[in-house]
């Protein structure tokens, strides 16, 4: 039997009672935004007189959590509001470079009629809303919670909990996807079951999950079958 942090036993999942309810990582996960969120973060710290970084550095930072903390790392300083929303402008003028995940569309559209779902994201609220906008996908969820609606970031289990509560769904019932080992690790502390997602840029084969994903339709074919 499965454990969370509270020493709680969890009811593993089986194929024959599916779950009652899917929350999903964002980036790597739904979405690719591997140039274009790096890339966004590197022109705003440019524009605010920082340092230059390169990609790999920006996604190093992705565990900090949301956008404020990103930025104060690559400036070296804090950053305020009009700092972070500068970020976002910067995004916004660039999301119609990302694309959803190859299967990502068909599998939520197959999975919204009959299972609940949300996102929890590392990346601020307003982040979310834009890049899922920007490829069709905000309007399929009812829940979304970024990173600056939490205290604590990946792995702590907090975003995740969140995501249950609203959409009163136990977490021990809930699977999370994600391809990042903080996407996993976060769900094993919620008490959730890790489904990796394998096609994301972050996903580490190492990284123990629950379920390994090799596309969208491996989780579709779980739940609903073929």
């Amino acid at each position: 039997m499965i454990e969370n942090d509270a020493g709680q036993a969890r009811q593993p999942w089986h194929d024959t009672a599916g779950p009652a309810a899917v929350v999903w990582d964002m980036d790597g996960t739904l979405i690719d935004s591997s140039s274009v969120v790096p890339d966004a973060f590197i022109a705003a710290v440019r524009a605010m007189g920082g340092p230059v970084h390169s990609r790999a550095e920006v996604v190093a930072l992705y565990s900090l959590g949301p956008p404020r903390a990103m930025l104060s790392q690559m400036l070296g300083r804090p950053c305020g509001e009009e700092e972070v929303a500068l970020y976002h402008e910067i995004l916004s003028e660039r999301a119609a470079q990302v694309a959803p995940c190859a299967g990502v569309r068909t599998a939520i559209d197959r999975l919204r009629r009959t299972v609940p779902m949300a996102v929890f994201t590392g990346a601020s609220r307003r982040a979310a809303d834009i890049l899922l906008g920007a490829v069709g996908l905000r309007e399929c969820f009812s829940v979304v919670v970024g990173g600056d609606e939490i205290e604590r970031p990946k792995p702590h289990p907090e975003g995740i909990i969140k995501a249950c509560s609203l959409l009163s769904v136990p977490t021990r019932r809930c699977v999370y996807v994600g391809d990042a080992p903080t996407d996993l690790e976060a769900a094993r502390r919620a008490g959730a079951v890790p489904a990796a997602a394998g096609w994301g840029h972050l996903y580490n084969p190492s990284v123990q999950a629950d379920l390994v994903l090799q596309s969208p339709q491996d989780l579709t074919g779980r739940l609903l079958g073929p």
